[in-house]
């Protein structure tokens, strides 16, 4: 868990506070508690005692904050003073992609998180090399982001699954997005200002992208829109960047 050095004197109220995610419901009054790992943060690393004040948030009840009424090693316990701010949704905008190697990967699921998105799906096709990833490390690195950067909801991350199956299943009032590398290279803006209102997927394909037979299977479904991410070849990771951004911006809460 890294955070900035600067947590404020016990007793005082954060200002660019810690800021922790809890699974307890938060209300005024309520009571919640760290895990081992967010204990030993506090109390070792930032030296933080009884009296202290972090901030909350559990990806449902908005943010809130709290003080710290007893730390010890393994355990820390909160009382739930006020909330600072209310729950926000964010975009309806869901990523799909073929799972990278670990420190990608990490990187992915991170940006993803910061981005805005509702949910984090790995997908498996025909030239995935990497088909087995680590869900409780996908999930940490989603609330690490999360806790970093002020992101109030927490990506739901899911299971792997096969590209065939996904699209079996997909509900077709859900517009699904595609990086295609041989799509014409025109404004993936204009592309996606054509796509209908309402909810929305990215699906970013492996190293050697999608084959043949699965652009085609892609291409011929109604809901599916493919884009071109301009004339230069773009790694896995830097692609989804690149599209999740400009969903943001077109489709999603940076208009």
């Amino acid at each position: 868990m890294k955070r900035k050095a600067n947590a404020k004197p016990s007793g005082e109220t954060p200002h660019s506070a810690i800021r922790l995610h809890v699974n307890a419901p938060l209300s005024a009054g309520s009571s919640a508690e760290t895990t081992p790992q967010q204990a030993h943060y506090l109390g070792n690393v930032m030296r933080l005692t009884a009296g202290a004040q972090v901030l909350l948030f559990n990806g449902r009840d908005g943010e809130w904050q709290a003080e710290i009424t007893a730390i010890r090693r393994n355990d820390c316990q909160l009382r739930v003073l006020m909330q600072t701010r209310k729950q926000t949704d964010g975009p309806e905008i869901h990523y799909l992609f073929a799972p990278l190697k670990k420190a990608r990967l990490d990187y992915m699921v991170q940006k993803a998180t910061e981005l805005g998105a509702a949910s984090i799906r790995p997908v498996i096709t025909r030239r995935t090399i990497v088909e087995r990833v680590k869900l409780e490390r996908m999930q940490a690195n989603v609330i690490e982001a999360a806790e970093q950067c002020g992101v109030l909801r927490v990506p739901e991350v899911s299971e792997p699954e096969k590209l065939e199956t996904i699209l079996k299943t997909w509900p077709p009032e859900h517009s699904l997005i595609f990086a295609d590398e041989s799509a014409a290279h025109a404004s993936p803006i204009e592309r996606l200002r054509s796509i209908p209102a309402g909810p929305a997927a990215l699906l970013i394909g492996p190293e050697g992208g999608f084959d043949g037979t699965e652009r085609q299977m892609l291409t011929a479904l109604p809901f599916v829109h493919a884009i071109s991410l301009g004339p230069r070849i773009m790694r896995a990771d830097t692609a989804s960047v690149a599209a999740l951004a400009l969903m943001n911006a077109v489709l999603g809460d940076w208009q």
